[in-house]
């Protein structure tokens, strides 16, 4: 598969989104980056599976210096988990099912790392209850009706993680930053819920006769 194959594959299961910006950069990388995988048969379902590995040891090696590495493998084996499973002719529903869980049991690992590092339990288990319930409004909406939520928020993912690996660089280099930077992440996740919120009400709004 060409690149512009992939990329018009990745747009197709994505309802059609434009690849610009960060998008197609992200998409460059990750495309070379999974060919050498695909070409040694390795398994999507087995990269998000590595993936929740990974983000179990960034639990239970917070403490340690390399645990940024760790975290960037997490994020790695997530990245390209999708990638494979097109580039491989292996995308269908039952990954993406596999992903998702396998996402959302990952940000549960690096919340916990999070706390681990000294951030209040408080701070941030509702950062995570929104990120969870963000992901959940999300899928729930696309499901009511097919209805893709393009829309971008300041607290996707991507966004989760570099909170976390911000923390693991104060902890290293102990300053004492970490619970403001859970509180700025609990904050911003709030944002991103209402967000998407919003979005997917007004995508549903006249589907029905319900609520109008």
């Amino acid at each position: 598969m060409t690149r512009e194959e992939y990329f018009a594959s990745w747009s197709e299961l994505h309802g059609g989104v434009s690849i610009t910006g960060i998008v197609k950069w992200w998409l460059d990388i990750s495309f070379a980056i999974s060919r050498p995988l695909v070409s040694i048969k390795i398994s999507p379902n087995l990269l998000s599976v590595l993936g929740v590995i990974a983000s179990i040891f960034t639990y239970t090696q917070a403490h340690r210096n390399y645990c940024l590495a760790i975290l960037g493998v997490s994020l790695l084996c997530d990245g390209v988990d999708g990638t494979v499973a097109i580039l491989s002719g292996k995308a269908n529903k039952r990954g993406a099912m596999v992903d998702a869980v396998c996402d959302r049991v990952s940000e549960a690992f690096w919340a916990l790392a999070f706390y681990k590092l000294g951030a209040p339990a408080w701070i941030v288990g509702t950062a995570f209850v929104l990120a969870f319930t963000q992901e959940y409004a999300r899928a729930r909406i696309a499901g009511l009706g097919d209805f893709r939520i393009d829309v971008v928020t300041i607290a996707e993912r991507p966004v989760r993680a570099a909170f976390l690996a911000v923390a693991f660089l104060a902890f290293d280099l102990k300053i004492a930053a970490i619970t403001t930077l859970a509180l700025v992440w609990m904050i911003q996740q709030g944002i991103a819920l209402v967000t998407v919120m919003r979005s997917g009400y007004s995508r549903l709004s006249g589907t029905d006769g319900v609520g109008n």
